[in-house]
């Protein structure tokens, strides 16, 4: 399709068409009704004229009878500009006047009416006239009238002023479609070359922006925020396919060698029970490693959100802390829960109080009783300002500051907890949580030992902020 044929197709070019044929139908009525109202003042003005012409011959007539009628109207005759006169008798002939080949039905009626006439003294030409035939007493006619020549120039001219303005609104509208429609047509065209480079697998190319802040840029930016979260999953995507290969080797290699061991080595029912078991452990870790995974994608696409309702974030972890007391006391390690302010939020209870179990988790896994003393994890809720946070703080070997946003990551595992059991996922959960409740993480230094934050944004119902709760420290 060629360039011309292209524009001649786009929206922004019939929208530009139609607006102009709309325009010349209205510009067009406009102006007929102008001349049409200019005619008929006209008709008025004249008629009024020749209303006081008759008055005044009429006049003339009472005082002076015919002949002075006729004097009268002979002296206007010669006057230059003159309107038009005929006075007749009762027979219907002339008398005097400058008019001639009238019609005979506009003699035989009185009042006003358009007539065609023939000046005297000049070649036949039909001209228009406005004129009325008066009645005098003894049974004279008096004919007056005004030719509407001026009428008709007037309406000529309307008429052409009309034609040129519609051809100048045609040619300067059509111009001013093609240029519309030549602008949008590159901005589409710009839309549609970086689309068919994102279809081709480039998904790092956005749709560019004009500046202009229109419905086009508008529609530019929102298409690019949706580019941006199918790239931030296809990257998801990505990262979970590599995990998957590089640190799931190790344990289904691990499987493999322990069934090649009991195949090999186990003499009797005992040991291959006993293989048997260590198979199903390995198993089982890795269905938790799967399960894990699947989670967290489904939260970082938004996909299992729960019910989200109203809920009091203190309770909730209270209630996660009640379950693992007993595990925390059977290591030697106090757990101690505080609570202080409205702690109410909005989201799913069941996620966020798996977060709070995988942090209670890591935290027994690290705090280790130190000589001569129990070790302790504090988990701590309090309202600061509109948010409501909860923080879980041990006094286990931390984390340098330099890794604290690389363990949000999947399968991140530090040189120092590779021999604890683990996957590396229990960060990565509790940061797709926060985010899928629109909340945050902060990774913080408990001097000794970690402290990490989840910070939520508080119900809309709970409004109410003590100006105690603005007082606390922020941090661990």
């Amino acid at each position: 399709m060629t360039v011309l044929g292209k524009l001649f197709r786009t929206t922004a070019f019939k929208l530009s068409l139609g607006y102009l044929v709309a325009f010349a139908i209205g510009a067009s009525v406009v102006m007929t009704w102008v001349s049409w109202n200019v005619g008929r003042l006209i008709d008025e003005q004249i008629g009024a004229t020749i209303e006081a012409e008759i008055n005044g011959l009429s006049e003339q007539y009472a005082q002076g009878g015919i002949r002075r009628l006729v004097d009268v109207v002979e002296r206007r005759v010669c006057q230059p500009g003159a309107s038009l006169y005929l006075v007749m008798n009762f027979q219907g002939q002339a008398i005097t006047g400058n008019i001639k080949g009238l019609p005979p039905e506009v003699l035989l009626l009185p009042g006003m009416r358009e007539t065609t006439y023939e000046r005297v003294g000049e070649a036949e030409i039909d001209r228009r006239a406005l004129a009325r035939i008066f009645l005098l007493p003894g049974g004279f006619r008096l004919l007056v009238g005004r030719d509407l020549e001026d009428r008709e120039s007037l309406r000529n001219v309307m008429g052409g002023a009309l034609l040129t303005s519609l051809f100048w609104l045609v040619v300067i509208g059509a111009l001013g479609g093609l240029f519309v429609a030549r602008r949008v047509l590159r901005r589409v065209e710009a839309i549609s070359d970086s689309a068919r480079t994102i279809m081709q697998g480039d998904l790092a190319q956005r749709l560019p922006l004009a500046g202009a802040n229109d419905e086009l840029d508008r529609l530019a930016g929102n298409l690019n925020e949706m580019l941006e979260r199918i790239q931030e999953l296809m990257a998801g995507v990505r990262e979970v396919s590599d995990n998957i290969a590089h640190d799931l080797k190790t344990p289904l290699t691990r499987l493999r060698n322990r069934a090649e061991e009991a195949l090999r080595s186990a003499s009797d029912p005992k040991d291959y029970r006993i293989a048997l078991e260590k198979m199903l452990e390995e198993s089982e870790q890795l269905i938790l490693i799967f399960n894990a995974l699947l989670t967290i994608a489904r939260l970082e696409a938004g996909g299992e959100r729960g019910e989200h309702v109203a809920f009091d974030l203190a309770t909730c972890v209270r209630d996660v802390a009640e379950l693992y007391e007993p595990v925390a006391d059977e290591a030697g390690i106090d757990l101690v829960v505080e609570t202080s302010g409205e702690s109410i939020v909005r989201g799913s209870r069941e996620l966020v109080g798996q977060a709070l179990a995988n942090l209670i988790d890591n935290a027994l896994k690290y705090a280790a009783p130190a000589s001569g003393r129990r070790g302790a994890i504090y988990v701590h809720v309090q309202r600061v300002g509109d948010k409501v946070e909860a923080s879980v703080a041990d006094n286990g070997p931390g984390i340098p500051a330099a890794d604290r946003e690389r363990v949000l990551g999947r399968f991140v595992r530090l040189e120092g907890s590779r021999s604890r059991p683990g996957s590396g996922l229990g960060l990565s959960l509790v940061a797709a949580v926060a985010s899928l409740h629109n909340g945050v993480v902060r990774i913080e230094d408990n001097e000794p030992g970690l402290c990490v934050v989840l910070v939520f944004p508080a119900a809309a119902g709970d409004a109410k902020s003590r100006s105690g709760d603005a007082k606390h420290d922020h941090s661990c």
